[in-house]
């Protein structure tokens, strides 16, 4: 993995944050725009290619382009009938991990794939409905996978003790799975946390920590709305031997200290910052993320890590995604626009503006070598930030 490649959901470290400088002042240019199919799956970098999965006619597309113009590379189809109930998208929601010239990807329907970049081969398939009796829920299946050694790690939500699953990342065999628990829309991350390698899920239930090896589950803490038609959603973020959640639908954040294979509670509550889709960043003991509902009364907010404190919050912001970035917060709202400032405790002082697309942007966006990758409903743009 090249150190400004952006290979999967939220980056190289999947914790929002991109490693190359990008400066608050300057000018936003676009360099290219296309048009692009249904869903809500963000770009992602690796070796020089951009991957897009994306949504035509009755095809989930693996597509390759040239970061550098958009052109298409190469291509890999998967056969979808899927249809969204609530008329948002039929495309499929989960972000690729790259991870050396192979692309995975998990379909709308329950497809997990491996494809080659290079080449567009197609080296494995796993239909997850049959293989491990995942249910549609309310936005179908949305999980990027993680890669951790030769596993592919999922929060799959599948029948039959099959709730967290591991695959073999070469052959597609199922290596181990556990639980029962639904799935949600939050995607697992590994961490060292003391000696030991932990596998984090964050599924309907709450939080569980799982050895990746084995699959022996090391703990498990309940944090889940009282309603049924709920979902947790937002990535858990790790900072030390600490665990970050968050939660809306009255559910709330908390912070966890991990001491073996138990947690106990640093703080928990639902006025601090409860993340509905979009993930938090941390920078020098602060969270900086969007609280409360995607569809109402979002704020923007930084939080002090060890107390769950609002040091600052701004309202009427809509919701969206951010991104940290050089020591800047990248903010880029539903409505395509983009907010470039300090991430600092004393506020959120805008220092760039740019309106990055006309339709709704929900995916998360991909940085990589001073470059801004944005998928919105309608296209794919890349911008340069001098």
């Amino acid at each position: 993995m090249e150190a400004q490649d952006w290979p999967q959901l939220l980056g190289p470290a999947r914790n929002g944050v991109y490693s190359g400088p990008i400066a608050a002042k300057g000018e936003v240019t676009l360099l290219w725009r296309r048009a692009v199919g249904e869903g809500f799956s963000g770009p992602v970098i690796a070796k020089g290619r951009l991957i897009l999965f994306h949504r035509e006619g009755d095809q989930e597309l693996v597509e390759s382009l040239d970061p550098a113009t958009g052109r298409t590379l190469r291509k890999a189809s998967f056969a979808t009938g899927y249809r969204d109930d609530f008329g948002f998208s039929n495309g499929p929601r989960a972000t690729p991990t790259v991870d050396g010239d192979v692309v995975y990807t998990y379909g709308a329907e329950g497809t997990l794939a491996a494809t080659r970049a290079d080449t567009g081969a197609i080296l494995w398939t796993v239909d997850a409905r049959r293989q491990f009796g995942i249910r549609k829920e309310f936005f179908g299946a949305a999980c990027s996978p993680v890669v951790e050694g030769d596993r592919l790690l999922m929060n799959i939500g599948g029948a039959d003790g099959a709730g967290i699953v591991a695959i073999h990342k070469l052959t597609g065999k199922t290596l181990w799975k556990a639980l029962t628990h639904e799935s949600g829309y939050s995607s697992p991350v590994v961490a060292t946390i003391g000696k030991e390698r932990h596998a984090l899920f964050f599924t309907r239930e709450g939080l569980v920590s799982a050895d990746p090896a084995t699959g022996r589950v090391r703990f498990f803490e309940r944090w889940r709305a009282r309603m049924a038609a709920s979902v947790n959603a937002a990535v858990p973020l790790v900072v030390g031997d600490e665990v970050f959640i968050s939660a809306s639908y009255d559910t709330g954040a908390a912070v966890f200290r991990v001491v073996g294979d138990a947690v106990k509670a640093v703080w928990s509550g639902d006025d601090s910052l409860s993340n509905h889709y979009a993930t938090s960043v941390y920078k020098d003991g602060y969270l900086y993320g969007f609280h409360g509902r995607q569809e109402y009364g979002q704020s923007l907010r930084c939080v002090e890590w060890r107390s769950g404190k609002v040091s600052w919050r701004m309202d009427g912001m809509g919701a969206g995604t951010v991104t940290l970035a050089g020591g800047n917060l990248l903010v880029i709202k539903e409505n395509g626009e983009l907010l470039i400032g300090p991430a600092s405790p004393r506020g959120f002082q805008p220092e760039r503006k740019a309106r990055l697309a006309a339709g709704t942007v929900r995916a998360y966006p991909a940085l990589a070598e001073g470059r801004l990758y944005v998928r919105s409903e309608r296209d794919l743009s890349a911008w340069k930030i001098d």
